[in-house]
């Protein structure tokens, strides 16, 4: 059989060396990025008026006054102030490879070479069958009944898709069941199971939905019973009315709660005695835990219906057993992905997989004992100044001093400032969360990243 010359030009050796030289010009400019610095004076006026004309086209202010430049090394992020800052949100849980890795690189410029930008649902790329396969069987290595993938260009839209194959599985049922807490996306479906009223101010309700209250470590035996009681509840206040359920085992926005396996099995026992489909929304927590999925993590892999990833993928995607799958036409996109995209999402899974990441001492658990020890070191010596949950694996979440809203902004806004960037989660508390780019850091980083969080810590206490 004859290579086809989409074959004979990735072999051409033009091409390698292309790479080759392309990868040491990017070293060499990658070796002056060494730590956190400050911003030159010289660039301020420039970049100020930027940040406001930015502003004024999206119709509202960025949260960070973040521009990247375009280079990072590691953890570290080159702004187009010429700032250097620690991304320890990357990308609120994207970039889990961080700047500039080789590999991602050296993905993305064979995608480049591609005949297309965006790959969609009338002309897929060889490539997509391989990334399908592969999530496929990452679900479905402990015994989940996943079976079918279908790829996406956002998160978002990988939860809508896990609801529409719901909806038209359990017809007419027409309510659903979450926690409180949630956090699904903000499309208008979304908006409605993501507890929180101010992203769907002002906008219609089109899908009633009915909370649960979540798992509370310092009261467990209490907090499942609360949770069994409500859950019966409204089984038997809605009977068959109810399409799925969507489960975050860590919960995200809602400041990195994290549950136990008994809470959530009693609640799972419950749904499948009533015939209520799980789906485990893991856009977040995909490759942050001691397993792939949270669910394995847990234990949870024979009652799983429906799981939807994103974020560190670069590649979205819903992932379904057969019972789940759908009529045709109900799910389609013009975009599944860029084909850059679908690149990079190999290269990081097979990482994944054959790296030391997972497992109760891999790098993902290794990382959060180091991090989470310099914040409990600090909360001895300083009781007032930053306390736990501290989330679990590559999530982690602190409260600061009385944990008010403003006070966490306070206090990660002169972070930002200082060279490390992480972000806010929950309310009432507010906390302080920081999602590592675990495949690119390393433990002098955290130290050096915790270091300025404390003396931060320490300026906004006083």
């Amino acid at each position: 059989m004859s290579k086809l010359l989409a074959e004979q030009l990735a072999a051409d050796p033009r091409v390698a060396e292309a790479k080759r030289l392309m990868l040491t010009a990017m070293a060499e400019y990658q070796r002056a990025i060494t730590g956190a610095r400050s911003a030159d004076p010289e660039r301020k006026a420039s970049y100020e008026q930027m940040l406001k004309q930015f502003a004024d086209l999206r119709a509202g202010a960025l949260w960070y006054p973040y521009l990247g430049s375009g280079i990072g090394r590691g953890p570290l992020v080159e702004l187009a102030d010429g700032s250097v800052k620690y991304d320890l949100i990357s990308g609120i849980g994207v970039h889990y490879f961080g700047r500039n890795h080789p590999a991602v690189v050296i993905a993305c410029l064979d995608a480049a070479l591609r005949d297309t930008v965006m790959q969609g649902n009338l002309e897929q790329g060889q490539e997509s069958v391989r990334l399908s396969r592969t999530l496929v069987d990452l679900s479905a290595r402990k015994g989940a009944k996943i079976k079918h993938c279908f790829l996406s260009t956002s998160g978002a839209m990988a939860n809508e898709n896990a609801l529409k194959l719901s909806f038209q599985k359990k017809s007419p049922a027409s309510r659903i069941l979450a926690f409180s807490g949630a956090f699904a996306g903000r499309t208008m479906v979304l908006s409605q199971i993501t507890d929180k009223a101010a992203y769907r101010q002002g906008l219609p309700n089109v899908i009633p939905v009915d909370y649960l209250p979540y798992f509370d470590p310092q009261r467990p035996r209490e907090s499942t019973e609360a949770a069994m009681a409500r859950l019966k509840e409204h089984l038997h206040r809605f009977p068959g009315q109810h399409a799925v359920m969507c489960l975050e085992l860590v919960q995200g926005e809602g400041g990195y709660n994290v549950g136990s396996r008994e809470f959530f099995l009693a609640l799972l026992d419950e749904l499948k005695k009533n015939g209520v489909p799980v789906w485990m929304d893991e856009v977040q927590t995909f490759g942050r835990t001691s397993e792939p999925f949270a669910f394995q993590h847990f234990g949870l892999d024979a009652y799983v219906d429906i799981a939807t990833v994103g974020k560190l993928t670069q590649v979205c995607a819903t992932l379904f057993s057969e019972e789940f799958r759908p009529k045709p036409g109900l799910i389609s996109q013009t975009f599944t992905a860029a084909t850059s995209a679908i690149f990079s999402a190999q290269v990081i899974l097979d990482a994944l997989n054959g790296g030391d990441f997972f497992g109760t001492d891999g790098r993902i658990m290794r990382l959060h004992r180091r991090f989470v020890g310099h914040m409990e070191a600090i909360a001895k010596k300083h009781p007032t100044w930053v306390r736990g949950p501290f989330g679990i694996g590559g999530m982690i979440a602190m409260t600061v001093l009385d944990g008010g809203e403003e006070v966490t902004k306070k206090f990660l806004h002169a972070l930002f400032d200082a060279g490390v960037i992480g972000f806010v989660a929950g309310e009432a508390p507010a906390r302080a969360r920081f999602l590592l780019p675990v495949g690119n850091i390393a433990d002098e980083d955290v130290d050096a990243a915790c270091g300025i969080i404390e003396k931060v810590l320490e300026q906004v206490a006083r």
